[in-house]
């Protein structure tokens, strides 16, 4: 290779990175390609590209808010400072800065928003409720996998995601689990079964990581029977 990996790489290079010479993906590359690589990471920089020029317009839109500015404006909003937040975790590049500006302009909408919402109690307390929503959100995005799966366009296919579940490092895993319910992580623990049997060299941290998702969906079953 005369191409080297990017040292903050976005989530192409992420999952091709993800499949080199890992027996988990039958079908990835034995190792790494300089013309796949050089791909991977245009693709990226484009990406990050247009999720800049995306915040720019709308801190813009921030910016020229007027104080009588209608809900429909202010949620729609929210609504792509939500989006751009999730974005920047899964890109290439540190983006501390990005996220908490994005985070900062997200506050100043909800004051408004809950300024709109004064004297109407059922309407306070669903917003208290999607602050704390949108708190563990973020604290989750602080793994890049969970930035990678919940990307509309994901680079992990569905035949991919057992096997990504298993590659991941410990805190990687326990974030990305949150994001299934009962029934999701129950087929999901069948496929990572199936993956891990079928793998001849399987990595001993593979069977660990199988432990770990058998572990959660115990828990998951006992919550959900208890609820």
């Amino acid at each position: 290779m005369t191409i080297p990996f990017s040292e903050l790489p976005g989530r192409h290079e992420r999952h091709y990175r993800r499949k080199i010479a890992n027996p988990l993906f039958p079908a990835g590359p034995g190792q790494a390609d300089d013309d796949t690589l050089l791909e991977m990471q245009r693709l990226d920089h484009e990406e990050l590209l247009a999720f800049l020029a995306e915040l720019r317009r709308t801190v813009q839109q921030a910016v020229d808010l007027k104080p009588n500015e209608g809900s429909e404006v202010i949620l729609e909003l929210k609504e792509r400072l939500d989006r751009l937040y999730e974005q920047s975790a899964g890109l290439a590049e540190e983006h501390g800065g990005n996220q908490a500006a994005i985070s900062q302009l997200i506050e100043v909408v909800m004051r408004s928003v809950e300024r709109g919402a004064a004297g109407d109690q059922q309407a306070i307390e669903e917003l208290v409720q999607e602050r704390e929503a949108r708190r563990l959100h973020f604290e989750l995005l602080r793994q890049p996998l969970v930035a990678d799966l919940l990307h509309p366009q994901s680079t992990i296919h569905a035949d991919e995601l057992a096997p990504s579940l298993l590659s991941a490092d410990v805190d990687a895993l326990a974030a990305a689990l949150q994001l299934f319910d009962l029934e999701q992580l129950s087929q999901l623990y069948v496929e990572a079964e199936r993956c891990l049997g079928a793998c001849r060299e399987a990595p001993v941290a593979a069977g660990e990581r199988l432990g770990e998702i058998a572990g959660h969906l115990a828990r998951l079953r006992q919550q959900t029977a208890i609820n």
